[in-house]
């Protein structure tokens, strides 16, 4: 399991996202990839040479997985310690404006 879908308290994330974080237009192959545990390339050289061969059915399932698949959430996954120390710190005393 990828460091980037694991919580501290939650434990992994499970299911099917769209990983815009990763991806290149949608995060479409990057989110199957992650969930299969393939490389982000691998699925994207497989979804280019569908597109060559069968151009509609491509991006007809592409256009559905994007309106379909939701986005990945964005969760903390580092260390306790440092999520700790970034809550504590209090945005306002350190700045001020020029």
């Amino acid at each position: 399991m990828s460091r980037g879908s694991w919580n501290l308290h939650r434990g992994p994330l499970r299911g099917l996202y769209r990983n815009r974080e990763n991806g290149w237009i949608f995060g479409v192959c990057a989110g199957l990839a992650e969930y299969f545990n393939f490389r982000t390339g691998t699925v994207r050289l497989i979804a280019g040479i569908s597109l060559i061969l069968c151009f509609w059915l491509t991006v007809l399932v592409y256009a559905a997985a994007i309106l379909l698949l939701r986005e990945k959430p964005l969760i903390f996954s580092g260390d306790y310690g440092e999520q700790k120390f970034w809550r504590q710190q209090d945005r306002r005393s350190n700045w001020s404006p020029s």
